[in-house]
């Protein structure tokens, strides 16, 4: 068993280690800035299912760091969800495969409302349609899953959040968000105590 857990975590490490390294990163740290920090706008986060979820602890993360965000239900975006996406926003999406019927329905209707709304993909494939679509598509080097059937979202969900980290810490820096800005969004909890010492 100590075997079988180790050799787990070596390959969800070199899952890390093997995130192409590109200028999509500069890029999109460029994008979300001037959206956000300049524009007036927001992140609008999306994806379904596990990457839904890694979209949801982005959004959340980048809002307590700083950078305004929210997650969007990329489902529930077609039953009035759209509403909450303004002109000035900024998409990031997830979607492992790059085919995720409900994303590319999701950028589709925002381009309706605003087409020059800019987008960001996490994907494993950044050759699709989707990514070709989108202003930047940031490739997770589309790992093999370390469940036995090959199936289970685990080292992919791995590098996705790892991406949106490196995200949230480069706008960190870009944006000199520093532990007093930090503890005026975040009063409660363990950390809210620790930074009221």
């Amino acid at each position: 068993m100590k075997q079988r857990i180790a050799d787990i975590i070596n390959k969800e490490a070199d899952s890390i280690r093997n995130i192409p390294v590109t200028e999509a990163f500069s890029r999109a740290i460029e994008i979300i800035h001037n959206r956000v920090h300049i524009g007036g706008g927001k992140v609008v986060t999306s994806g379904m299912g596990k990457a839904g979820q890694i979209a949801l602890n982005i959004a959340t993360t980048f809002s307590s760091t700083g950078t305004p965000a929210v997650f969007l239900h990329a489902s529930e975006a077609q039953h009035g969800d759209l509403g909450v996406v303004q002109k000035n926003d900024i998409l990031l999406l997830i979607s492992n495969s790059g085919k995720t019927r409900e994303v590319v329905e999701l950028i589709r209707l925002v381009k309706q409302l605003y087409e020059n709304i800019p987008a960001i993909l996490i994907t494993g494939n950044p050759e699709t349609e989707l990514a070709q679509s989108c202003d930047v598509a940031i490739s997770t080097g589309n790992p093999p899953e370390v469940c036995p059937l090959g199936l289970t979202p685990t080292a992919s969900t791995t590098t996705m959040n790892v991406i949106g980290d490196i995200l949230i810490v480069c706008m960190m820096d870009k944006i000199g968000f520093t532990s007093e800005d930090y503890a005026r969004r975040h009063h409660g909890g363990y950390l809210g105590e620790k930074l009221k010492k």
